[in-house]
């Protein structure tokens, strides 16, 4: 992911209130400009993504051999509850390196979202990740329990493996943590620090820290994102590729 993320790795939308004054040639003064008040969100939403991505990285391991990837996904949020469930897709290689069948990773997620306090919230939630077919001794598909809290444009998540972790044998009560830095730096252009520690149990030669840093903006049209990642392993190979190599990724995406 992704995302629940996952998917490494999701969209957002933002509101501008407009000001408008009228005045008289005539008079010394204007009349005060006024913002118009926002419309309330519908009760319930539907919003749909697309992306083409140079490469799929997830926690910084590629998932493409460090090719392009096609995305896109769907989802749908209650918003006076809060409750979300969504569905995510990626091409993806990395099943078929590692002798299995199949080149597509379905993410399905749902959980529930909201605001502690002011300026305070939460994510709490489960995802699990589907590879149709995938035929690996132990199977790649993979389900994580997650929880997230949020201060500004600060957040920590912590996501745990219920079952094998990615095709990892033996690896039932993984974690991963995830801290990030999302802010808007200059007229809508957003920095994304992340810094990410995955451990993989009973597996410790799997187990890595990873970090990206990169710049987002929304054009209206599309969504375009620049990021490089850095991970400190060299323990994931598909056909004689370092997946945690060094390297930059670009990406357009749509939501609408």
């Amino acid at each position: 992911m992704k995302s629940t993320n996952l998917t490494l790795i999701a969209a957002l939308t933002f509101a501008f209130a407009t000001m408008s004054a009228s005045a008289q040639a005539q008079d010394a003064q204007s009349a005060p400009a006024v913002a118009p008040a926002a419309e309330p969100a519908p009760d319930n939403q539907i919003s749909y993504n697309v992306a083409v991505a140079s490469e799929y990285r997830y926690r910084g391991i590629s998932q493409t051999r460090q090719q392009p990837a096609l995305q896109g996904g769907v989802d749908y949020v209650n918003n006076p509850t809060g409750l979300y469930v969504g569905t995510w897709a990626s091409t993806i290689k990395w099943v078929k390196d590692g002798g299995g069948d199949a080149d597509v990773e379905i993410d399905v997620y749902g959980g529930k979202r909201g605001e502690i306090a002011p300026n305070v919230t939460y994510d709490v939630g489960g995802l699990y990740y589907y590879y149709p077919s995938n035929k690996l001794p132990t199977s790649a598909n993979t389900f994580e329990l997650y929880a997230q809290i949020g201060v500004g444009p600060f957040s920590v998540k912590y996501s745990r493996s219920t079952t094998n972790l990615f095709g990892t044998a033996d690896s039932k009560d993984s974690g991963y943590v995830d801290a990030q830095l999302n802010s808007d730096i200059y007229d809508g252009y957003f920095l994304n620090v992340h810094l990410g520690r995955q451990t993989v149990k009973n597996n410790s030669a799997f187990s890595y820290n990873d970090y990206k840093i990169g710049i987002t903006k929304d054009f209206g049209v599309v969504t375009v994102a620049v990021a490089g990642f850095f991970t400190d392993t060299d323990a994931y190979v598909g056909r004689g590729k370092n997946l945690g190599k060094s390297g930059a990724v670009l990406t357009i995406s749509k939501t609408f």
